[in-house]
């Protein structure tokens, strides 16, 4: 994208009736790293993340643990959600809590706009509903129970009984939106990525839309329809106006027009409501749809999607207490191709560690510092006559930081992440060929000697600033020990589109002690 676009991303809003497991964790780092990218290539950027707090669910886990909604929430959100943005290093521009008056007030402005219009009616609703997704569950989405639930129907995802539930709700007219959807599939072939998830959602909608119940008049913890306090709005749709609410959708008309459209990171579990209720409430509002919704795949262990309720969840921390927080974004974002399901395994985590943070880059680094002190007194030297060699390793770095950034743009990290590898790759196999122990032997080599510890130092230095928004640890520590702080100033301020050219880290500059990176991890059984 052009530099300075306006570029506004989103994770879901969470769901904070249980405790963050690596699932959205791997999410929300995915798109802080979007995030820093765009950031750091000069975009006007904005990053959303919060939690989704109204709900049935939510409000029988509350008197549960004897104590009100809000109390619950309060509780959930302060000592689980906040610290995990601390725990994985994300640096959001907001976080959102849809029981902020800023969410519930404009909410409410939101669904007025389309009453008035015409597209809300008032009508009686009878479905089979599961409190876990807190979702009247389409027929693809239920199924025979077994075991003890023999006899009932159970919601495919949650393996629990779903209630009947029949009340009179509202109505939004989603059925009158079937045509404008296939058209915007259609034209803006973009619009849901990846493939096989525009696959899905086109022959959904393909197949004719039902009006969409938005109400619910059997408990009150949600946002009261603004004409009719009877009745809080279904907490699926409350949640989805949070993307606008956020960033001044009724109150700040300046801010919302700098910001809006922007784009939607989710699970593939949540795409439709995203993909096709969500850009059918903004055209009845008249509102621009969003850039683009990208949707994930799940995070498998041992063979099943991630689940408290299934106990295969586990706390990120378990994680980065281990290997930290630089590791887990590394592994999750480079592990799997973004948009696909991925398996977590330990052993993998522990084998991708080893090998390529700790041997390929962590190494890289660490002697390229000590031989510039060892033999340059520890100063960046300069390069002399370039060879074939060192042009080749040039040529790998300004090849890498378009391929990195064009992937980027595409949503996927995974690809971005294997372009600037081939950084590492190189530079690691340039050492083994040009043997700089040995040129410094030999007096007569050492203008080469330089050449080659030069090529070495702007490789990192090229490296530093690909990898910040993935690794933000490991890279300023690395940009501290090549010294470019005083040269060049913070690591976060270096345009990143032009991290490929030549030439940027000043010979003279003064390399300090750089310890290991990614340090030897001490395997418990």
């Amino acid at each position: 994208m052009p530099a300075g676009d306006s570029f506004y991303i989103t994770t879901p809003i969470y769901y904070p009736s249980d405790v963050p497991h690596i699932g959205h964790g791997y999410t929300t780092v995915a798109v802080d790293t979007l995030a820093r990218w765009h950031r750091q290539a000069g975009d006007d950027t904005w990053m959303l993340t919060g939690t989704d707090e109204h709900g049935q669910k939510m409000l029988r886990a509350a008197a549960a643990n004897d104590v009100t909604p809000q109390e619950w929430v309060d509780k959930l959100v302060g000592e689980s959600w906040f610290p995990l943005l601390k725990t994985l290093d994300v640096a959001n521009d907001d976080f959102i809590r849809t029981t902020q008056e800023r969410h519930e007030k404009n909410v409410q402005v939101f669904f007025q706009k389309l009453y008035d219009a015409g597209y809300i009616y008032a009508g009686e609703y009878e479905a089979l509903y599961c409190v876990g997704c807190e979702e009247f569950k389409p027929e693809s989405e239920i199924v025979d129970g077994t075991g003890p639930f023999e006899g009932l129907k159970v919601c495919a995802i949650h393996s629990k009984p779903l209630e009947l539930l029949q009340e009179k709700n509202y109505f939004f007219k989603l059925s009158e939106f079937q045509g404008r959807l296939l058209e915007l599939y259609r034209t803006q072939p973009d619009f849901v990525r990846p493939d096989s998830a525009r696959n899905e959602v086109v022959s959904f909608v393909s197949q004719g839309l039902k009006d969409l119940s938005i109400s619910r008049s059997t408990f009150d913890w949600g946002i009261p329809l603004p004409w009719d306090e009877s009745h809080v709005i279904y907490v699926w749709v409350d949640a989805l106006l949070n993307y606008a609410t956020a960033i001044g959708y009724g109150a700040d008309q300046e801010t919302f027009d700098r910001r809006w459209p922007g784009y939607h990171v989710v699970g593939k579990d949540i795409l439709r409501f995203h993909a096709v209720i969500w850009p059918a409430m903004l055209m009845a509002a008249g509102l621009e749809v969003p850039k683009g919704v990208f949707a994930h795949g799940w995070l498998l262990v041992g063979g099943e999607k991630m689940s408290k309720s299934k106990l295969t969840g586990i706390a990120p921390t378990e994680i980065t207490d281990v290997f930290g927080s630089d590791a887990y974004r590394f592994y999750f974002l480079s592990a799997i191709a973004f948009g696909q399901d991925g398996s977590f395994s330990w052993e993998d985590l522990s084998a991708r560690y080893q090998a390529e943070l700790a041997n390929g880059f962590g190494n890289l680094a660490s002697r390229t510092v000590a031989m510039i002190e060892k033999y340059f007194g520890g100063v960046v030297p300069e390069a002399a006559e370039y060879t074939e060699a060192d042009l080749a390793i040039q040529q790998t770095v300004a090849d890498a930081a378009s391929a990195a950034d064009a992937a980027v743009d595409s949503f996927r990290l995974d690809e971005a992440i294997d372009a600037i590898w081939t950084i590492v790759d190189a530079l690691n196999g340039y050492i083994t060929e040009n043997e700089p122990w040995a040129l410094a032997r030999d007096d007569e080599k050492r203008s080469r000697l330089g050449t080659v510890l030069y090529t070495c130092a702007e490789g990192l230095r090229a490296l530093a600033v690909l990898l910040s928004p993935v690794m933000p640890q490991a890279t300023a520590k690395l940009w501290e020990a090549l010294g470019a702080e005083q040269s060049l100033g913070a690591l976060t301020d270096q345009p990143l589109r032009e991290a490929g050219a030549w030439g940027i880290l000043q010979p003279g500059t003064t390399v300090a002690a750089l310890a290991p990176l990614f340090p030897r991890v001490e395997q418990t059984a």
